[in-house]
């Protein structure tokens, strides 16, 4: 076969362009830090990365999603613990009024003032807000449990739970529902406040320590979740360092490497750059210049 000057200056052309061809793709590597800058540079690592990702994506979300189910766990517990300490204070107000021989009527009286204060603390605290939500008002977080003084009515929204999905196909339950015990407490605070010299405070003391093994029982109902949360935090932490390592194994380059295949690359172009001026020959028109 007859080799034309044609042939050897397509020929040539076509091996310059493969040889920088690739070496702008191991620049492009290098830059990057990415052995995949687009599915075709490996198709069927580009699939694998996109499941990777999807993953690690997943175990974002839920991370994120243990964030709110802290805030509500967190901010049940804080506001439980007030109604604790409160009730400590009332307890200590009880005893001094139980005991009949040191006070008389009138410092009774002012213990029941002190105690209405108590009262009016314990609703606020029931309707304790995390990002605008009510927290112990069941599913309907735009209502207060307390409006004016007075317990809401409405006990539709505590038939239902609200659950947050921290992790695939698991939800957890994330409100307290504390109506009953904020009830109770609200009876109990108008008992021992009503007016006159009927108020049985030694009962109002047994009825009060009942009440406190309440809250202490919610507590530590919260601390459970608190701690199962916490247990698939690690889990999901645990995870997302398999998957990133997965996923910097499909991905990125080893930069030593890449960085000597550049510089090999780099001088079979500037040979072959060479090597192509003297194949090709000059042509009348490069005499014409």
């Amino acid at each position: 076969m007859r080799v034309t000057q044609s042939m050897l200056s397509n020929n040539t052309v076509r091996n310059l362009m493969t040889s920088y061809n690739k070496m702008n793709k191991l620049q492009e590597q290098a830059s990057s830090g990415k052995r995949i800058n687009r599915p075709s540079d490996d198709p069927e690592a580009a699939m694998k990365s996109i499941g990777i990702r999807n993953q690690v994506d997943k175990i974002d979300q839920y991370k994120k999603n243990l964030i709110e189910v802290n805030n509500w766990l967190d901010s049940s517990d804080d506001a439980l613990d007030s109604v604790g300490q409160t009730l400590h204070r009332a307890k200590e107000l009880v005893t001094n009024a139980a005991n009949t021989g040191a006070m008389n009527p009138e410092e009774r009286e002012f213990i029941k003032i002190e105690l209405r204060q108590l009262q009016e603390t314990i609703q606020d605290l029931a309707n304790t807000q995390v990002m605008d939500k009510y927290i112990f008002s069941g599913t309907k977080t735009d209502k207060p449990l307390f409006d004016n003084g007075s317990l809401t009515t409405d006990t539709d929204g505590f038939s239902k739970d609200i659950e947050i999905e921290i992790f695939s196909g698991v939800n957890l339950k994330v409100n307290t529902n504390a109506r009953d015990l904020f009830e109770g407490l609200n009876t109990f605070f108008n008992e021992i406040t009503k007016d006159g010299d009927e108020v049985d405070f030694n009962k109002a003391l047994k009825d009060l320590d009942t009440q406190m093994d309440n809250v202490l029982s919610l507590r530590m109902d919260i601390g459970g979740r608190s701690n199962r949360a916490e247990l698939t935090q690690n889990r999901l932490d645990i995870q997302e360092g398999t998957a990133k390592k997965l996923q910097s194994e499909n991905e990125d380059i080893d930069f030593e490497k890449v960085v000597t295949e550049m510089l090999t690359q780099e001088a079979v172009y500037r040979a072959s750059l060479s090597v192509g001026a003297r194949v090709i020959q000059p042509s009348l028109v490069d005499f014409l210049r």
